[in-house]
C-alpha cells in the first residue's frame, strides 16, 4: 500500500493547466508527479502562437495565477512573449521544471480494472504505469484548416497563424488572409503597413469592441510591487467587470444589448465608408461568436492597400484564390486565420476506461464531464480545461485554479484510501449535464454556427454562467458524488 501522499500522478501538457496542476499538488505534499509535454518547451498556446501582435484579450493582472501576482506586466493586455516568460518563471520558482519530459507525445492511455492503474504509452514507444492520469491539453491546441478545394495547389508559401512562418518576408507582397477570428484581428494591423496589398476573405464579420489597453509605467510597477493590495485591486476590478458582463449570457440580456451598442458605436467611429461598414456589421446576436477586442483592426481595414472580400471562396489555384463570382484574387502568400479544432477534446489520444471502453465512444454525441473534470467509467482520470469550462467572459486561469483545487481534493481522497479508484457516479454526471445543456439553450451561443458547437449542434466548450458559480460548484469535492472502489 502507498503512503498518504503516495499516488503516482501523470499530467499531460505543460501549459497553464498542467503547470498549475503540478504546483497545486506539490504545495499539498504530492511529489510523485510526471508531466509529459509533446513540444520542446512549456507554454501551450503561448508557445505555439508566435504571429505578429499575439496577445491576450484578458487583462494580465487577471490572466495570471492568484498565488503568483506579477507587478511588472508591460501592458494591461500583455503580449505572448511576456505571458510565456511569466509561465516559465512560475514553473521555475515552484520547482516543477524537473518534472517535465519534453518531446514526449502521448498516444494511448488504458485503465486496468484489476490494478486500478493507468498504462500510458508515448510515441517513442515508452510505457508508464501510474495511479492517476490528468489531461491538461486544453481546448485550443490543434489548428483548423478550411476545407477548400485545391488547398494544396497554391504555388506560394501558405501557413496557419498558429504556425507562423517567420522565414516568409511579407514586405511588398500580395497577401491573402482567410478568416476573421481572434488571431486575425491581432496580426492584420501588424502586417498591413508592410504588405503591398492585403485581401481579407471574410465569411462572417465579428463583433469588435474597444480594448482598454495601456502601458504600465515604472511608477505603477513600483506601486504594484510595494503595495500588493494595489495590484489586487486592479485584478479584482477586471474580475468584477467580467462577472458583470457574464450575467448578460443568461440572466440579464439587457447587458448584452448594451455591449452591442458599444460595438456598433466603435464600428461607426472607426469606419467612415458606409459600404465597408456594412460588410463589417454582424447579422447575428452579439455573444453568439467570440466577442473580439481591438483598437487598430478597423483602422487597418480602411487603408488603401486592404480589400475586404465577402464573396465565398470556391477554390485555391496556384496563382491565388477563386471566389464564387468567378474572380481570381492573385496572391504571393496565403495566411489561414481559421482558428482551432476546439471540440475534439483529447484527440488524437486514445483513452480507454473500464472494460476497454473508449472515451471517443462515450463522447459520440459530444464531450461531456462532471464540471468538465470527471467522466463516468474512467476512474482516476481528471481533466483540466475540459468540456464546458471555456468562458465567454473572464479568465480561464481562474477556472483552471478551481479545477486544480478540486482535482487535488480527489487525489487526497485516493491517498487516504490506498488501493482504491475513484469514479464519478453516472447518474449524477448525466443529471448535471442535462441541466447544463438546458441552461445553455438560453445563451446566445445557440443562434449561429461557431467553434463552440460540434457537428451535432451540441455546445461542448463553454460554461453558461459566471466564474463565481463555477468556483462555488467546485470548491468542495463531495465523496457522495463518487464511488470509491477497492482494486486489491
Amino acid at each position: 500500500m502507498k503512503a498518504r501522499n503516495g499516488p503516482s500522478i501523470l499530467i499531460i501538457g505543460a501549459g497553464f493547466g498542467g503547470i498549475g496542476m503540478a504546483i497545486e499538488l506539490r504545495r499539498n505534499g504530492f511529489d510523485d508527479i510526471t508531466i509529459l509535454e509533446r513540444a520542446a518547451d512549456l507554454g501551450g498556446v503561448w508557445r505555439e502562437n508566435t504571429y505578429p501582435g499575439a496577445a491576450c484579450d484578458v487583462p494580465s493582472p487577471l490572466y495570471s495565477y492568484s498565488f503568483e501576482p506579477k507587478p511588472d506586466w508591460p501592458q494591461r493586455y500583455s503580449g505572448r512573449a511576456a505571458i510565456h516568460d511569466y509561465l516559465r518563471g512560475v514553473a521555475e520558482r515552484h520547482g516543477v521544471l524537473d518534472a517535465i519530459h519534453f518531446g514526449t507525445s502521448v498516444t494511448d492511455a488504458e485503465f486496468d480494472d484489476a490494478t486500478g492503474q493507468w498504462t500510458v504509452r508515448t510515441a517513442d514507444g515508452d510505457t508508464r504505469i501510474v495511479d492517476v492520469l490528468i489531461s491538461a491539453v486544453g481546448q485550443l491546441s490543434r489548428p483548423a484548416m478550411p476545407a477548400i478545394p485545391g488547398i494544396d495547389s497554391f504555388a506560394g508559401p501558405s501557413f496557419h497563424s498558429a504556425a507562423w512562418d517567420h522565414d516568409v518576408d511579407l514586405t511588398g507582397k500580395r497577401v491573402a488572409c482567410i478568416g476573421t477570428g481572434a488571431s486575425a484581428i491581432q496580426f492584420i494591423p501588424e502586417i498591413q503597413p508592410v504588405v503591398a496589398h492585403l485581401t481579407l476573405f471574410q465569411r462572417t464579420p465579428a463583433w469588435v469592441i474597444p480594448k482598454f489597453d495601456t502601458d504600465y509605467t515604472p511608477i505603477q510597477h513600483n506601486l504594484f510591487a510595494r503595495l500588493p493590495g494595489a495590484l489586487l485591486v486592479e485584478r479584482f476590478g477586471w474580475w468584477s467587470i467580467a462577472e458583470f458582463f457574464s450575467l448578460g449570457l443568461v440572466e440579464f440580456p439587457a447587458i448584452t444589448r448594451l455591449v452591442a451598442r458599444v460595438a456598433a458605436w466603435h464600428l461607426a467611429k472607426q469606419v467612415a465608408d458606409p459600404h465597408l461598414r456594412e460588410k463589417l456589421t454582424p447579422d447575428y446576436p452579439i455573444g453568439c461568436k467570440r466577442v473580439l477586442f481591438s483598437n487598430d483592426y478597423y483602422p487597418a481595414l480602411t487603408q488603401p492597400n486592404v480589400q475586404v472580400e465577402t464573396t465565398p471562396i470556391t477554390g485555391i489555384i496556384p496563382a491565388g484564390l477563386r471566389t464564387a463570382d468567378g474572380a481570381v484574387h492573385e496572391a504571393d502568400v496565403i495566411i489561414y486565420g481559421t482558428g482551432f479544432k476546439g471540440t475534439e477534446f483529447l484527440w488524437p489520444m486514445n483513452i480507454y476506461g473500464r472494460a476497454g471502453r473508449q472515451l471517443s465512444d462515450a463522447w459520440t454525441d459530444g464531450a461531456h464531464a462532471y464540471y468538465g473534470i470527471t467522466v463516468p467509467d474512467f476512474p482516476n482520470l481528471f481533466l483540466v480545461y475540459g468540456p464546458n469550462t471555456n468562458l465567454g467572459v473572464g479568465s480561464i486561469i481562474y477556472m483552471i485554479e478551481s479545477q486544480t483545487r478540486y482535482i487535488r481534493q480527489a487525489i487526497q481522497l485516493l491517498a487516504d484510501h490506498p488501493g482504491h479508484c475513484l469514479d464519478v457516479r453516472a447518474d449524477l454526471e448525466e443529471h448535471y449535464n442535462t441541466a447544463l445543456q438546458q441552461r445553455m439553450a438560453r445563451t446566445p451561443w445557440n443562434f449561429c454556427s461557431s467553434w463552440y458547437r460540434n457537428s451535432a449542434g451540441r455546445i461542448t466548450n463553454n460554461w453558461p454562467g459566471s466564474q463565481t458559480s463555477y468556483r462555488r460548484g467546485t470548491r468542495h469535492l463531495d465523496p457522495a458524488h463518487y464511488t470509491l472502489t477497492p482494486v486489491c
